[in-house]
């Protein structure tokens, strides 16, 4: 039985995998597992995949007959694992050589989550994800901080968590949000150490692209929501959670009010109708009224007044895309 067991989502990554394996072979920590999940890439990934497996055992390759995406092929990873810790590194990441042996220590018998430090690697020049200053965190806390993003999502917890949420697959992008939001709500403690995750920025994210998939962040926070009912979480911790749902309602409509021309028709007209749909099932009873008053963000009691509010406030917050 391994100490941790690392994660990775494999898909196209032949031109970082080698950097992000052998900053696992480093490590100072030497009882660990990496279950490497190819899901059905179509470069040398396989093949850079099959020779490390080859030089170590502790690296063990599982292929996937079909692209699923990151969410189900991390969950494909979790079957196998046999580490007390689990922590995911993606394909184009790196951890200092000391990475693991940082967060094992910072366990204790109080403790089901540990934070790395996260390093932000630009082509030319890096950054550190400014968190505030704490040693550890009540897990409900650590929820509400993950919210707006206070602390980041970079983290080991102890495989029970991991078993009793897996990674949501509601959509192949946003949905490995909730699964770290759970995992920290249900924590005794959450705390931090000072191993270093290098997250690598490059325009080749998904999540930097203009694309009808940007939608697919609604149906991810009604996945949480859905979750918090199920476990039965205080109308309190609803409210927060609705008046962020409700917060990104209005992110995303700013993304299809800014570049909505950049999409197909029918796309455009899929996210319009996606916009629409969730603001019809926003709770409002549920939203914190202090939070819902500034103009641009008032719930209006129809769609036509809300788009109308939308419209003023995006224009004279100068983003006007003129081919709009």
């Amino acid at each position: 039985m391994a100490k941790v067991t690392v994660l990775m989502a494999v898909y196209n990554a032949a031109r970082y995998l080698n950097k992000s394996l052998d900053s696992l072979l480093a490590q100072t920590l030497k009882d660990f597992q990496v279950v490497c999940v190819d899901d059905a890439s179509t470069d040398r990934s396989a093949e850079i995949l099959a020779d490390y497996a080859r030089r170590d055992s502790r690296i063990e390759v599982v292929t996937l007959p079909a692209n699923q995406g990151q969410a189900y092929a991390r969950n494909e990873g979790l079957k196998r694992a046999q580490g007390d810790f689990v922590c995911m590194l993606d394909a184009d990441d790196w951890f200092e050589p000391d990475t693991l042996e940082q967060a094992v220590a910072r366990f204790d018998e109080s403790t089901d989550v540990v934070l790395f430090d996260v390093s932000i690697d630009h082509s030319d020049h890096a950054e550190m994800y400014q968190m505030p200053d704490f040693e550890s965190l009540k897990g409900e806390e650590a929820f509400r901080l993950s919210l707006t993003w206070q602390i980041h999502g970079v983290y080991m917890a102890r495989t029970d968590m991991y078993r009793r949420f897996p990674y949501d697959t509601t959509c192949r992008l946003y949905s490995d949000d909730n699964t770290t939001r759970l995992h920290y709500m249900y924590a005794r403690e959450v705390t931090r150490c000072g191993g270093v995750y290098h997250y690598r920025q490059h325009g080749a994210s998904a999540t930097h692209q203009v694309s009808v998939r940007r939608f697919d962040y609604l149906r991810a926070n009604e996945s949480m929501k859905q979750s918090l009912k199920e476990q039965n979480v205080s109308r309190e911790i609803l409210s927060v959670y609705e008046t962020h749902r409700w917060h990104n309602l209005i992110d995303v409509y700013m993304f299809y009010f800014v570049h909505g021309r950049q999409l197909s028709d029918e796309d455009r007209h899929y996210g319009l109708a996606e916009l629409r749909r969730v603001w019809q099932g926003i709770e409002r009873p549920l939203l914190d009224q202090h939070k819902v008053s500034k103009f641009g963000y008032r719930p209006m009691p129809t769609w036509t007044l809300f788009r109308i509010q939308e419209w003023l406030y995006f224009t004279l917050r100068g983003l006007v895309n003129k081919n709009y």
